[in-house]
């Protein structure tokens, strides 16, 4: 398995900088062609508008929308022009309630998709709805980037957070290339269970596995010494400096068709080093 397709949306394109420099060393890295798809999204919400102005509202904010779309689209012709990797550009505009569909129809042709951290200053709630769509929706491997973008040698040191899961053995096979290629994979285990499948042997057959397939892996268990288990990883991160971290996004359906869980959101609000998620 190979990443050759690559896929990074765009709401803004000066935001959105080191996520397109992210998204082209990738692309690079692993002769894949890039995908840019840059949208204007219509953050309005039918219903709240006063008597008879709906429509007058309505096309006032799909045109603003179009125009937002055109000039992310403008702008990252231009910083593209001069790259020796494949890649195309499309633009187009969504409402916020129609964005799941629009952004899972892109993202589930490709094998990985590049976005910035969906909280923090200056984010909109479409930021967190594309990363939902993409994982969810999609059913396509989002790497999340901090505010400082990828970092010079991302993928050296590895941390898998394993907990037995569908979902956090769904996000290993999705990154097998990128374990391949490490230096060091710490398989990250806390507070396994006492009675659990892996109770004499936490995290081995998944080391056994990735042997198999050439990655030099460790295990590490750990005790639940902090809160939320976000805590205890982001500080093992920092004590074995780790410039990546693999693990399983974890979703409920409620409100929305997706909404990102507890630890998956605690751990984007709190990393500084690219996080990469699979459902």
């Amino acid at each position: 398995m190979a990443y050759k397709s690559v896929l990074t949306i765009v709401t803004d394109a000066k935001a959105a900088a080191a996520q397109l420099d992210a998204a082209v060393d990738i692309a690079r890295r692993e002769d894949a062609h890039l995908d840019i798809f840059c949208l204007g999204i219509d953050r309005t919400q039918t219903g709240y508008y006063y008597a008879g102005a709906t429509a007058f509202i309505h096309q006032e904010t799909i045109e603003r929308a179009q125009r937002d779309a055109e000039a992310a689209e403008a702008a990252v012709r231009e910083r593209m022009a001069a790259e020796d990797i494949r890649w195309s550009v499309e633009a187009a505009v969504a409402q916020l309630g129609g964005l799941a569909s629009l952004v899972a129809l892109r993202a589930r042709f490709t094998d990985l998709c590049v976005q910035r951290k969906p909280y923090g200053e200056g984010q909109t709630q479409d930021a967190e709805a594309i990363v939902e769509a993409a994982l969810f929706d999609g059913g396509v491997p989002v790497l999340v980037l901090p505010e400082t973008g990828l970092g010079a040698r991302v993928g050296s040191r590895v941390i898998l957070a394993w907990n037995q899961s569908t979902e956090a053995l769904n996000a290993a096979r999705a990154a097998l290339p990128l374990l391949k290629a490490a230096d060091l994979v710490n398989i990250v285990v806390i507070d396994p269970p006492t009675h659990g499948a892996e109770r004499s042997d936490p995290g081995g057959p998944l080391s056994q596995w990735l042997a198999r397939h050439g990655v030099k892996a460790e295990v590490s268990v750990l005790a639940k010494t902090m809160p939320r288990i976000s805590d205890v990883l982001c500080r093992h991160a920092r004590d074995v400096d780790a410039d990546l971290l693999v693990m399983g996004a974890y979703g409920h359906s409620r409100f929305r068709e997706a909404i990102l869980g507890g630890a998956t959101r605690n751990m984007l609000e709190r990393t500084d080093v690219p996080v990469f998620m699979a459902h």
